[in-house]
């Protein structure tokens, strides 16, 4: 008590407590500037990997990475994410643990879908008040639907329905900010447990005009991507490693998972989905043993959102603002205490 009354001055200090509380505070100093110091080399080496994605040098991206991976000063949250045990879950173990399979992977884009009767509605309206308006022949009319069904055969045949998705989506964010947050909550899911298993994400954008903006292609949907090589070599290869299977498709389920969480159901996602299932097809998995691998990933991916709530949160909020890989990752290492890692 003594002590501290003399570290706030309300006692006079010998020359030896002097001492003492000159050295307690140096001490102090020492720690705060090396963590300081620790913080500021952090921020220049994920400014380096922001640097390298940009040039589209992703090995030594992840290297940069991976330099730093598991430091307690430096990123410790990389492929750090505590798991649960790897065995076939059944249903009903998923519903004790609060996951409805059946509402987590059928996801139904009520939004667009909507979006997109209208458009065929105001369409057909619009056709019919032209006829009126401008007294079309039959003949007319039947070239002009000629003109449209083309267009559209066009769009799926060249773009993939490129073109339908950048309308769709374009209007969707524009007149609904439910669907807005929902496709950024989406994608700070895929974001925040690719990050945690250990894949790096190598950029991301929020809807289709972005998409089209940053990669001139109407092939490119929104959505994140990752450092993949390594996942893309293996699969090449005909034999994806068992982790690496685990990753991916934990990544896969996590905009799903996010959705869910937060809404009770998803909407976005079903192309993750059907991108999980041909990849255990391709891999000659038995239906027990696809079935065993999504079940334990839908666990593994809602506990992980779960414990990470805040941290998922934080960094959507930055991807809603088009925040750079390395500033997300900072986000993410700041959100989240090592003892929940």
């Amino acid at each position: 008590m003594v002590m501290l009354l003399h570290s706030v001055g309300l006692l006079p200090c010998s020359n030896q407590q002097k001492s003492f509380v000159f050295h307690s505070y140096y001490s102090y100093r020492c720690i705060v500037c090396s963590s300081e110091t620790a913080l500021s080399t952090r921020r220049q080496v994920l400014e380096q990997v922001d640097s390298k994605l940009s040039s589209g040098d992703e090995r030594a991206a992840l290297s940069l990475v991976r330099d730093l991976q598991g430091k307690p000063d430096g990123l410790r949250c990389f492929g750090a994410a505590r798991q649960v045990p790897q065995r076939l879950y059944s249903l009903e173990e998923l519903k004790l643990n609060g996951i409805n399979a059946a509402s987590l992977l059928s996801p139904t884009d009520a939004t667009l879908g909507s979006i997109e009767r209208n458009l065929q509605i105001a369409g057909v309206s619009g056709g019919i008040v032209a006829w009126k308006a401008f007294d079309l022949s039959s003949q007319q009319l039947l070239f002009l639907s000629l003109g449209f069904m083309f267009l559209w055969t066009l769009d799926l045949v060249s773009f993939n329905g490129g073109i339908a998705s950048l309308v769709l989506d374009t209007i969707g964010h524009t007149f609904s900010q439910r669907y807005h947050n929902r496709v950024v909550q989406h994608e700070a899911g895929h974001f925040l447990v690719a990050y945690l298993v250990g894949i790096l994400p190598r950029g991301y954008t929020l809807s289709s005009l972005e998409a089209l903006q940053k990669e001139g292609s109407l092939n490119i949907q929104a959505g994140s991507a990752f450092v993949d090589y390594e996942f893309l070599e293996e699969v090449n290869s005909g034999k994806v490693s068992a982790t690496m299977l685990n990753r991916f498709s934990c990544i896969a389920l996590a905009g799903v998972a996010t959705e869910y969480l937060l809404y009770g159901y998803a909407e976005g996602g079903l192309d993750d989905i059907s991108k999980l299932d041909g990849l255990v097809k391709s891999l000659g998995f038995t239906q027990k043993k696809a079935d065993s691998q999504v079940r334990w990933s839908v666990l593994n991916t809602i506990l992980l959102l779960r414990r990470h709530e805040i941290a998922r949160s934080k960094l959507a909020q930055a991807m809603s603002k088009g925040e750079s890989v390395g500033s997300c990752i900072e986000i993410i290492e700041d959100s989240i205490d090592p003892s929940d890692i």
